[in-house]
């Protein structure tokens, strides 16, 4: 364990407690109909597809309403995922490395996961899924599951809020909503950002390159940022390399790497806030947030320790680390942001179920 470490710790937890209330506040205003400042170029698009889609607005849904709403969307984009994935090898854009048609078991499974926002990718995404299906597929579910999960919680906090009302709002316009003025802008920012970091975002087709040993390499490439700024901020494991954010395309710098960690927190934290604001309630929202930031915590100083030691089990290797992490083992870390990093970025990605859970806990 190093002061750098827990220097990394305290300035991230510094950064993500300064914008739960903002982006609380944000969501808070989005979902109560509120005016924001995107309403000028976004409220005559919200409107024109309430109007193609048929969706009356007005209309408050009950909770079975509003459940069958939510299970029909879920279901129809699985069923779309699923096509796309199987007829990846006949579709006529952004195939071109030509990649075969994937399997039915995997389709099947990849979209189901995709639908729950489990996001299991028992398969390498660079060598099965073409262009089209990582960002018509794959990209686009992560935000469709995203959505989805930010409104249940919405909905939970109105259940909450209104004791004395049998409805909890209409499971359209939130969908709309959340897509509209969270998400979207949200990625389309942070894509720039990531681009600005050097992730790739382009169609090209892969590049071959020729080694010092003679050898041929070919290096994955494609819309990397796109996907890969909506699968942090939606919570989603999907990655468009196998590897994850521990690939260099998708998390080449310490600048991108801190951005990922936080873009996980930075929606369900905010959610807290939002939490007390819709019902009225400020010290709730910041007594579950204190909840939950605890946890995280003390996840991040028990696996922090643990990582800073030698490998009880590895026997005759000298385990002396490195200038980030002296005295540790880098087994299992990723090597370009040392132990802290690693361990920072590891209890992010498994405490944000809980943090999604617990967000809209009375």
């Amino acid at each position: 364990m190093t002061a750098n470490g827990w220097l990394q710790f305290v300035i991230y937890s510094i950064v993500l407690i300064l914008t739960v209330r903002p982006v609380g506040l944000y969501l808070a205003r989005v979902f109560e109909g509120e005016r924001t400042w995107l309403d000028p170029l976004l409220r005559p698009i919200e409107r024109l597809i309430y109007r193609l889609c048929g969706v009356n607005a007005e209309h408050e849904m009950n909770w079975r309403e509003y459940a069958f709403a939510m299970l029909g969307f879920s279901a129809v984009s699985m069923v779309l995922t699923y096509a796309i994935e199987r007829l990846q090898a006949v579709l006529p854009l952004w195939n071109p490395q030509g990649l075969a048609a994937v399997g039915p078991d995997m389709a099947w499974n990849t979209a189901a996961s995709f639908t729950t926002n489990t996001n299991w990718q028992s398969y390498t995404p660079e060598t099965t899924m073409s262009y089209l299906t990582q960002m018509a597929a794959l990209a686009t579910h992560n935000f469709f599951s995203a959505s989805v999960g930010i409104v249940i919680a919405v909905a939970l906090i109105r259940g909450i809020k209104r004791t004395m009302s049998a409805t909890l709002g209409n499971f359209w316009v939130d969908t709309t909503r959340t897509l509209l003025y969270v998400l979207l802008p949200a990625a389309f920012i942070y894509a720039l950002l990531l681009v600005a970091q050097g992730v790739p975002q382009n169609l090209h087709a892969y590049t071959v390159a020729h080694t010092l040993e003679n050898q041929t390499q070919t290096i994955a490439q494609g819309p990397v940022a796109s996907q890969e700024a909506i699968k942090m901020l939606g919570t989603n494991g999907g990655g468009f390399f196998n590897a994850n954010s521990a690939h260099p395309f998708e998390n080449p710098t310490p600048i991108s790497n801190f951005l990922q960690i936080l873009s996980i927190f930075i929606i369900p934290a905010g959610l807290t806030y939002t939490l007390g604001r819709m019902t009225g309630s400020p010290g709730h929202g910041w007594a579950v947030f204190a909840a939950m930031f605890v946890l995280f915590a003390a996840g991040f100083t028990t696996v922090y320790w643990a990582e800073s030691h030698p490998h009880p089990l590895i026997h005759g290797a000298a385990q002396t680390g490195t200038a980030t992490a002296p005295g540790g083992n880098m087994e299992g870390k990723e090597v370009r942001f040392g132990i802290g990093a690693s361990t920072l970025t590891g209890i992010a990605t498994l405490d944000i179920a809980e943090l999604v859970d617990c967000s809209a806990l009375p």
